[in-house]
C-alpha cells in the first residue's frame, strides 16, 4: 500500500471511506434514476457497492474484506486472474521474499482444510545448485497417528521434576503488543484444542494469553516483563507467582532472537496501553525498554545458576534458553560452564538469523545472526561432543513451514520445530509487511481496535488448528515415504543437496559431523579437534566470562 494511503488510513480507516463512498454512489445513482433516465445505470451501480461493502463488513472468513470493503476485492481478482498474466505483470510462485507465493498459499490451504495437492509436476528447478529432497524407502512403513511427540525436562541427572510432553510443533514467541489481542485469543485457542505449545513472546503472559488456557512457554527477555522490579531487574516474587501457574509448561530464557540479536528495543510510551503495561508490569505511557543484555547475570556459570534458580521457583518445570549463535566462543563458554557445573538446561532453542520480527533495522534483519542450519548445527555437535546431547533437547526456529522445512531441522538435529510467520498466515496474514506502523490490513499485528475486529477469533482459532494438524500430517507422509516410524528417526543422511549442476552431496557431508565425546577427547589431547570451528574458537572460551581469553 503507498505510504500517502496509509498515512490517511491511520486518521480515517479505509473501511469506512470506502463505505461511505458506496452509500454516496447509491444516494447519487437514486438521484439519477429520478432525475435523469441516462444516468439511471449509477443507481443499480450504487445499490451494487452498497451491498457488496454491507457483506464484505458483516462477513467472518477474510479478515482483508472486513477492514477494507470493495477494494479488497482488487485483491482478491487479481489472485483469481494471477495465473494467466503472472508472467507478465506479477511475481511468479517462488519469487517474493520473505515467503514465497507458494509457500504462503500452502499455509492458506492447509489452514482452511482445502486441498495443497499440486499439479502437472514440481515448480522447483531440481538441476539448481540448493535444490534438496529426502531420500524414500521401497518399504515405507504404516505410522497409525501424526501428533508426534517429544518430552521435554525428562533427562536423568537434570533436576527437572515437571516434565512436558510437547508437540513437535509449536508456535513461535510472538508478544501480545506486537500482535493484536484477536490474534493472541486465535493463537492460543487453536494450540488449546491442538494439544500443542504457544510461546508468549518477551511481553510476558497477558490477559488474553489466559482465556483459552492453551499450553504457554513463557518467554523471559532482558526486560524481565512480568517478573521485574521498578528498575528493570528480575523479581523473584513475581516470576514464581506467574511460573506456578499450570498452563505455563515451558519457561525459556531470551538471550537473542534470530531477527536482531544483540539489538535490544523500545515500545514508545503512547504504544504502552494499560492491557500491555499489566501484561509487561510497567507504567502506562513510558518508553518499555528491552536492554541489549540481562542484568540478572555477567558470566556462563551465572547464567547456569539464574537457569537453575528459575527452574526451582518454578517448581521444578523444564526451563532453557534461546540464542541466535554469534560469536562461536560464547556458546562455547556456555557450554564449558555446563560441563563443570553440571548445571544443565533442560531445552535449548536455536533462532536463526532469518527469523522475523516486527521491526529491526535493515543491517541486523539482513546480515547480523547465523542462520538456523549453521547454528543449529554448531549446538548439536557440541553437546554430542561434550556426551550432552541426550540431557537437552533442541529447539529451532527460522521459516519454518512445510513438513519438508521441520524434516530438514530434524535431520540437522532438532527436536522440534517452532513457527511464527507460519501461524500468522493461518490467521489470515497476507505479507504487507507493515507490522510496525499499525496499519495491518488484516487485524493480525496492530493494536487498533477497528483493525482488530477483522480478525474473527473462532473462525481463526479452527484455522491456527488445521495448520498444524495438516503439517503434521504432511510429516507423518514424509516419514512413512522414507521408510521410519518416527520423525526423530530422520538424519543427515536421509536429506541430499544439490551442490553444483553435475554434483549431489548427502547432508551429512555437507554440514560438519563430530562423534560423541570428540570435544572431550580433543580438549584433553586424546584427539585432534574434530573441526577448525572448535580448533580455533574453543580454546578461546572460558565458563568465568563471555568474552575470548587471548590467543
Amino acid at each position: 500500500m503507498p505510504a500517502w494511503l496509509v498515512a490517511l488510513d491511520r486518521h480515517f480507516p479505509i473501511r469506512y471511506l470506502t463505505m461511505t463512498l458506496a452509500v454516496a454512489m447509491a444516494m447519487l445513482g437514486c438521484f439519477a434514476w429520478v432525475g435523469f433516465d441516462r444516468l439511471a445505470w449509477l443507481a443499480l451501480l450504487g445499490v451494487a457497492a452498497f451491498v457488496i461493502g454491507m457483506r464484505d463488513l458483516l462477513q467472518t472468513k477474510k479478515a482483508l474484506l472486513r477492514n477494507y470493503p470493495i477494494i479488497g476485492h482488487i485483491r482478491y481478482l487479481l489472485e483469481w486472474v494471477r495465473p494467466e498474466i503472472r508472467q507478465y505483470f506479477l511475481e511468479s510462485d517462488r519469487e517474493a521474499v520473505p515467503f514465497s507465493r507458494q509457500q504462503r498459499s500452502l499455509v492458506y490451504q492447509r489452514s482452511k482444510n482445502e486441498s495443497d495437492k499440486r499439479p502437472f509436476g514440481t515448480q522447483m528447478d531440481v538441476q539448481a545448485p540448493g535444490y534438496e529432497w529426502i531420500n524414500h524407502s521401497l518399504q515405507p512403513t504404516n505410522i497409525a497417528s501424526h501428533d508426534f511427540r517429544i518430552t521435554i525436562g525428562a533427562a536423568e541427572g537434570n533436576r527437572c521434576t515437571q516434565p512436558y510432553s510437547a508437540s513437535l510443533f509449536n508456535i513461535s514467541a510472538m508478544s501480545f503488543g506486537a500482535l493484536s489481542a484477536n490474534a493472541v485469543l486465535a493463537l492460543n485457542g487453536g494450540a488449546r484444542q491442538g494439544g500443542f505449545a504457544h510461546d508468549t513472546g518477551e511481553g510476558s503472559i497477558s490477559q488474553y494469553h489466559r482465556v483459552n488456557g492453551g499450553d504457554l512457554i513463557w518467554e523471559i527477555g532482558s526486560g524481565y516483563f512480568g517478573c521485574r522490579n521498578d528498575d528493570g531487574t528480575f523479581n523473584e516474587d513475581k516470576f514464581s507467582a506467574n511460573a506456578t501457574d499450570p498452563q505455563v509448561k515451558l519457561i525459556e530464557l531470551k538471550l537473542s532472537q534470530g531477527a536482531k540479536p544483540g539489538h535490544g528495543g523500545v515500545l514508545p510510551g503512547p504504544k504502552v496501553s494499560p492491557e500491555i503495561a499489566a501484561a509487561r508490569g510497567v507504567p502506562v505511557g513510558q518508553d518499555c525498554v528491552s536492554p541489549a543484555a540481562h542484568s540478572a547475570f555477567s558470566t556462563p556459570v551465572q547464567m547456569l545458576q539464574f537457569i537453575d534458580r528459575l527452574r526451582t521457583l518454578s517448581g521444578g518445570k523444564p526451563v532453557g534458553f534461546k540464542l541466535c549463535i554469534g560469536h562461536p566462543w560464547e556458546w562455547f563458554a556456555l557450554a564449558k560452564a555446563m560441563v563443570e557445573t553440571d548445571l544443565l538446561p533442560d531445552f535449548i532453542v536455536v533462532d536463526g538469523g532469518e527469523g522475523g520480527t516486527g521491526a529491526a533495522p535493515l543491517e541486523f534483519t539482513d546480515h547480523v545472526g547465523a542462520p538456523m542450519q549453521e547454528g543449529l548445527r554448531l549446538v548439536h555437535n557440541t553437546l554430542v561432543g561434550l556426551n550432552l546431547r541426550d540431557r537437552v533437547k533442541l529447539g529451532c526456529a527460522g521459516k519454518i513451514v512445510s513438513a519438508f522445512d521441520i524434516a530438514r531441522a530434524m535431520a540437522i538435529g532438532a527436536d522440534w520445530c517452532n513457527s511464527a510467520r507460519g501461524f500468522m498466515f493461518a490467521l489470515g496474514c497476507i505479507q504487507a509487511q507493515h507490522c510496525h506502523t499499525g496499519a495491518c490490513p488484516t487485524g493480525v499485528t496492530t493494536q487498533d481496535p477497528l483493525r482488530q475486529q477483522a480478525l474473527v477469533v473462532p473462525d481463526k482459532t479452527e484455522r491456527v488448528l488445521r495448520f498444524h494438524q495438516n503439517t503434521l500430517e504432511a510429516l507423518r507422509e514424509l516419514v512413512q515415504a522414507a521408510g521410519l516410524l518416527h520423525p526423530n528417526q530422520i538424519t543427515a543422511a536421509h536429506i541430499v543437496r544439490r551442490t553444483a549442476d553435475q554434483e549431489v552431496r548427502l547432508l551429512a557431508n555437507l554440514l560438519p559431523t563430530i562423534p560423541p565425546g570428540a570435544l572431550v577427547a580433543a580438549e584433553r589431547g586424546e584427539a585432534d579437534w574434530p573441526h577448525n570451528v572448535f580448533r580455533i574458537y574453543w580454546p578461546l572460551a572460558s565458563s568465568a566470562s563471555f568474552q575470548p581469553l587471548a590467543r
